[in-house]
């Protein structure tokens, strides 16, 4: 500025030819006379520099559309651009959508993007992933964390998810996770979207407990229904990563705050749930939400429970009331869980045998201790042999 004031300055004093002034200072005739006539204009301030952006841009956003990808934003504001694009194309076709990184940069002009921090992302050695190629392959359930409603009250979210799909098949909002609170809704989903093959869960209540195999009141039902319980490691919440993620993704958008009441805070959960199935993409889906992927099981839900049936060369022995099964005039502890249900036993060594409930390997029944050995501590997803599918519940025909 000081450079300019003065050869301003200097052209008025009328010393200099305009050429010689402007070799001097080292610039242009054009330039000089430019910044004469910006002076002569505005005075001092003309001769500060100026925006080098250009006055037309082609590829610029229109209005049009600027406002409907913003509005879009407010109105989800925890998708990113590209689920906003992929959700607005369908809704408005009329519009030349811009690229993501476009869509992207206008949100962070608008102040509509928190700026974080950049991780690498890293894979635990452990995880198990959960394999499932069809819709009803695998469900997966798990309680969200509790918290309480602005009543004072706890409420206790369970949440069920379709692996293939994604889709939300329910979250409830329920007063603890005792199995009779818990059982109500597996029985009305089952009647509603049919028998999935496999469900997996933590280790937590209701699903496991400290019974022999892990079994559980819970656990016991689906394995008559013909469903194989599916149990994570203790303490490794990423072998159910995907769930684990929904529920950061749910607490979000329906517990910060809290809803007045639990009827109030079910509402929050049913809004979040079909937003979610019908009209947020998902990448895992080629950008289409989950109830364009998801159909209901071919199983129906049973009318009654079919008992279960076990290969031939099994010895099959039923738990009684008090917990344990009869073994040559002996009695063996096996769990009260299972009274009145059928064990099946296949030796492997002499006077060693595995004993099953159903597919569910439950321990090794050593004869010389008179006794069921659990030799793997917890059941997993992988104590359940090759020969599991052998081992079916009875047709009800």
């Amino acid at each position: 500025m000081e450079q300019r004031e003065q050869f301003v300055h200097d052209a008025r004093l009328d010393l200099y030819a305009m050429t010689e002034l402007c070799a001097r200072y080292g610039i242009t005739t054009k330039t000089g006379y430019k910044w004469l006539a910006r002076f002569a204009e505005q005075g001092r301030a003309g001769l500060a520099d100026r925006s080098h952006a250009p006055h037309h841009c082609p590829h610029r956003i229109a209005p049009a559309v600027a406002q409907v990808i913003v509005a879009a934003r407010r109105a989800h504001p925890s998708w990113g651009p590209r689920k906003l694009l992929d959700w607005i194309g369908p809704r408005h076709p009329e519009l030349e959508l811009p690229a993501i990184s476009t869509a992207g940069d206008l949100l962070a002009r608008r102040g509509l993007v928190k700026k974080r921090r950049r991780r690498r992302q890293h894979t635990h050695p452990g995880v198990v992933p959960a394999v499932t190629h069809e819709p009803n392959d695998l469900w997966t359930a798990d309680f969200k964390g509790h918290f309480k409603t602005r009543d004072g009250i706890y409420c206790y979210p369970l949440t069920v998810v379709d692996g293939a799909s994604r889709y939300f098949l329910s979250c409830r909002a329920l007063l603890s996770v005792r199995y009779r609170e818990t059982r109500p809704v597996f029985e009305r989903l089952f009647r509603e979207r049919g028998l999935p093959e496999r469900l997996r869960t933590d280790n937590g209540v209701p699903f496991a407990s400290l019974a022999l195999g892990r079994l559980s009141r819970l656990s016991i039902w689906w394995v008559r229904l013909g469903i194989l319980p599916e149990l994570i490691e203790p303490s490794h919440p990423q072998q159910n990563g995907r769930h684990e993620r929904l529920h950061r993704t749910l607490k979000a958008a329906t517990a910060r705050p809290p809803a007045r009441d639990r009827r109030a805070q079910q509402r929050a959960f049913d809004v979040f749930r079909a937003e979610y199935n019908s009209e947020r993409p998902h990448e895992a889906l080629g950008q289409q939400p989950p109830a364009r992927v998801y159909t209901a099981s071919a199983r129906p839900y049973p009318a009654r429970l079919a008992p279960l049936e076990y290969p031939a060369h099994y010895e099959v022995r039923l738990v009684s009331a008090n917990g344990g099964m009869r073994w040559h005039f002996h009695r063996v502890n096996v769990s009260h869980l299972l009274a009145g249900e059928y064990v099946g036993l296949e030796e492997v060594a002499d006077g060693e045998w595995d004993v099953y409930f159903g597919p569910l390997w439950l321990g090794r029944f050593h004869e010389r201790l008179m006794r069921i050995v659990d030799t793997q501590g917890y059941m997993t997803r992988n104590q359940t042999k090759q020969r599991a599918p052998d081992v079916l519940p009875m047709s009800s025909d």
